[in-house]
């Protein structure tokens, strides 16, 4: 349990060692093979941000980064599992936290946890903090806590990582954590100024070019793009036009930066965005990340500057 988690736990919103997440089976389907590498972008100078969508995304910018290259999809469970045997690093969720941090928090609540999405089978009075639990022993290794593990889901992206943990995997690669406007840049694969990654076209139910929530959230996911209220391989959507996987939906992503209360700032939105909540899977989107928290659909990708 992270800074966030205390923060929502002594605001009576989430409710630590409640009920336990249900362990969900998870087999790759069938997809194309698992793109690999980077792709190197000569960097260049776009519009940063967008117009009164929400309003921590303006006003808008022009701005200039120079040349990078960026992982073609999201780290995966497979990828920073060679990361912890190598190094062997412990994440900030598989860590005791230290009861200094959290003052007012009782000291038997201060086990190593996870921030899980439990959505439908905790909706409570519709509050946001009832669509989340605390999970003791929910980790990188356990997405969905203790009874969950990794089987079969080496391709998906890893999640639960806190800004430390991917910085570290970064550096471990000789590599960082993208800007803001690096990740902008790349997310919008030259389509300056328009909506989404491939234009402004909205998502094609038939042919959906991202992992997105589709229905109203949090109550019904009809799942038409193959993943119900869960997170997919990486690769599995089509690529962007500089070829990269899943800057759309899935799960968000870590940047270098700060959002304006301090925090770290994340991007890209996840499985969790629908139209009628969050909509934040456009590339001007952004949100605060809690730099010691994990969750469950929270991940990252690296990039290498020059």
């Amino acid at each position: 349990m992270r800074r966030l988690a205390a923060a929502l736990l002594l605001a009576g919103l989430l409710t630590a060692c409640g009920p336990k997440a249900k362990p969900v089976a998870a087999v790759d389907p069938v997809c194309a093979a698992q793109p690999a590498g980077d792709v190197a972008l000569k960097g260049g100078t776009f519009t940063l941000g967008a117009g009164a969508m929400h309003d921590d995304e303006g006003p808008q910018r022009t701005v200039t980064v120079g040349p990078f290259s960026i992982d073609r999809t999201e780290v995966t469970n497979a990828q920073f599992a060679q990361f912890v045997k190598a190094t062997g690093y412990v994440t900030l969720s598989e860590r005791d936290p230290d009861p200094a941090l959290y003052p007012g928090v009782p000291k038997e609540q201060l086990k190593p946890s996870s921030l899980v999405f439990v959505g439908a089978d905790a909706l409570g009075d519709g509050n946001p903090g009832q669509w989340w639990r605390v999970i003791d022993g929910a980790s990188w290794k356990h997405p969905r806590g203790p009874g969950s593990d990794l089987k079969g889901r080496g391709r998906y992206p890893v999640v639960h990582i806190a800004y430390d943990d991917a910085l570290a995997y970064a550096r471990w690669k000789g590599r960082d954590l993208p800007t803001e406007a690096e990740w902008e840049f790349a997310a919008r694969a030259g389509h300056d100024g328009a909506k989404y990654e491939w234009g402004d076209a909205p998502l094609d139910s038939r042919k959906p070019q991202a992992n997105t929530w589709q229905g109203v959230f949090p109550a019904i996911d009809t799942g038409e793009d193959g993943y119900k209220a869960r997170a997919a391989p990486v690769g599995c959507f089509p690529p962007s036009a500089y070829g990269l996987y899943d800057m759309s939906g899935n799960v968000w992503e870590w940047t270098s930066d700060r959002y304006r209360d301090g925090s770290r700032l994340i991007k890209g939105g996840s499985y969790l965005c629908a139209d009628n909540f969050c909509y934040r899977y456009r590339p001007a989107a952004r949100q605060p990340g809690p730099p010691d928290a994990g969750q469950s659909h929270l991940g990252f990708r690296t990039v290498k500057r020059g």
